[in-house]
């Protein structure tokens, strides 16, 4: 007899298996995910097995579609990958904040309201970017006094939070008077009355 020695090596790679998967953004913009989200069940006839997933962290500007690739390696060294779709999305509504507003109507008897003069310092907590738009923004002299007007803030995303201000509508222009002359006569009883529409000129 005799005795030798004999080397087994492995060097089969691991079977790596994707998954696509949705995350979504907490309220800091931020998310993170590791093998467990996008692992569909890869093996290694040897084991055990250790993953990475690079990216594995996103944010607001990551907002959609993201190709990420899975490494799946085992114990001798072996390795390899696969890409997943993770799709990021932000479902959290920004907050709506309104404040009163007074606006004046102009010589033609309208006024305009910009949706910024009824906004009271509106955010998104996560991704920060808003728009802003109101249920109503011309006003003529029908609308003199105060009207609710419903201010939209809405996010990079589509989320959209609403509140209710207050808007004045003042007329502060005089009117025109423009004067006649007129003739008239005295009764019997020695008077005479006039209206003011008798001397109106327009």
């Amino acid at each position: 007899t005799c005795l030798a020695v004999v080397t087994v090596n492995d060097v089969t790679a691991p079977t790596t298996l994707c998954k696509d998967t949705t995350v979504y953004l907490d309220a800091t913009g931020n998310v993170a995910i590791d093998s467990s989200y996008v692992d569909n069940g890869s093996t290694d006839a040897c084991g055990p097995l250790s993953m990475t997933v690079i990216p594995n962290t996103f944010t607001c500007s990551n907002t959609g579609t993201n190709t990420i690739t899975l490494t799946v390696s085992d114990g001798s060294g072996n390795s390899s990958t696969c890409n997943s779709i993770v799709t990021v999305l932000d479902t959290l509504r920004p907050t709506a904040i309104c404040k009163s507003a007074t606006i004046q109507l102009d010589p033609t008897g309208n006024a305009t309201l910009a949706p910024m003069q009824i906004d009271n310092g509106s955010f998104d907590g996560n991704c920060v970017s808003v728009t802003l738009s109101a249920s109503k923004t011309a006003f003529t002299c029908a609308d003199t006094g105060v009207n609710n007007v419903t201010l939209y803030v809405t996010d990079a995303s589509g989320n959209v939070d609403s509140c209710v201000a207050v808007v004045t509508v003042e007329d502060n222009i005089a009117p025109n008077a423009m004067c006649q002359n007129d003739t008239v006569y005295l009764d019997a009883t020695g008077n005479v009355s006039i209206t003011g529409t008798q001397l109106d000129g327009g």
